[in-house]
Formats: structure tokens, C-alpha cells, sequence
């Protein structure tokens, strides 16, 4: 007697749909993920722009070239307290080295004791003689180290 032999059958493939528990794991995963990424990217664009507002507004008020200047050096004061405490007893080269070390090195010259916005930053709140110009100059140097430091910029 001779047997009859059939041919082996696969049996179907697995749908695709719906996936396997696995991957509904790695998806909610993946959306967990980008949600919280989305969440404190938005979070920290928004704190930038407060505190952005914050330096503006803060010098925009001011009604003098001298106290936009103190105002600046006030703004810089409290911020460069977040990164070292001592910072508001700094004075002279001091003062500008630790404001200088939170800027790249092509912009931390414009902090330098010898320039003008160094010493205006230094000597400013003080003077009389201090014109809009020179505020001009000096407002997107200290706004960027202020930027710098409020926002856990270089230490």
C-alpha cells in the first residue's frame, strides 16, 4: 500500500492589522515622548521671550540715559547672582571678566575694561554726560549677557 504524500502548507501570514501589543507599547511611547519634548521646548521659548521683555521693558522705562545704564548694570547684577553670589560685590575688571566669561570670545571684548561699553557699563549710572548713543551701543551687549545668564548660559 502506498501512501498518498501532500505538499507542507504554510498557514496564512499575520495581518497587519492590528498590530501586536508591542508595538501600540512603542507607540505611546514614542507620543509620550515628543509630547514632553514639544512641552519643554515651548516652556523654555516662552521663558526666553519673558525674560527678553523683561530686560526691554525694564531699560525702555527709564527716563534717562544714566539710569537706562543703571538699569542694565541692576538687571546684570541680579542675574550674575543666579551663577555666583559674591557677584554683586564685584567691582571694576572684576565685574566685567565674570560678565565677559558668560559671551563667546569675539563678544566678550565689548566688555573689556577699555571699551567703551565696558566703562560705560562701569562708570555710566554715574555720569552726566552719558547720550542715547552710547545706551544704544551698550544695550545688545548686556542684553545678551543677560540672556546668557538668565537662561544657564556659558559658566
Amino acid at each position: 500500500m502506498a501512501l498518498v504524500l501532500r505538499d507542507i502548507h504554510q498557514p496564512p501570514a499575520p495581518p497587519w492589522w492590528p498590530p501586536a501589543p508591542g508595538w501600540w507599547l512603542l507607540f505611546a511611547l514614542v507620543v509620550v515622548v515628543a509630547s514632553v519634548a514639544w512641552a519643554w521646548h515651548a516652556r523654555r521659548k516662552r521663558r526666553r521671550r519673558e525674560i527678553e521683555a523683561l530686560f526691554d521693558d525694564t531699560v525702555a522705562r527709564a527716563d534717562s540715559p544714566a539710569r537706562a545704564v543703571a538699569a542694565m548694570s541692576e538687571l546684570l547684577r541680579r542675574a550674575a547672582r543666579r551663577h555666583d553670589p559674591r557677584a554683586d560685590r564685584l567691582q571694576g575688571a572684576e565685574w566685567l571678566a565674570l560678565l565677559g566669561a558668560r559671551l563667546p570670545p569675539g563678544d566678550a571684548e565689548a566688555l573689556a575694561p577699555g571699551h567703551a561699553s565696558g566703562r560705560l557699563l562701569l562708570e555710566g549710572a554715574f555720569r552726566t554726560d552719558v547720550g542715547p548713543g552710547d545706551v544704544d551701543a551698550l544695550h545688545p551687549v548686556a542684553r545678551k549677557v543677560y540672556l546668557a545668564m538668565m537662561s544657564g548660559g556659558k559658566r
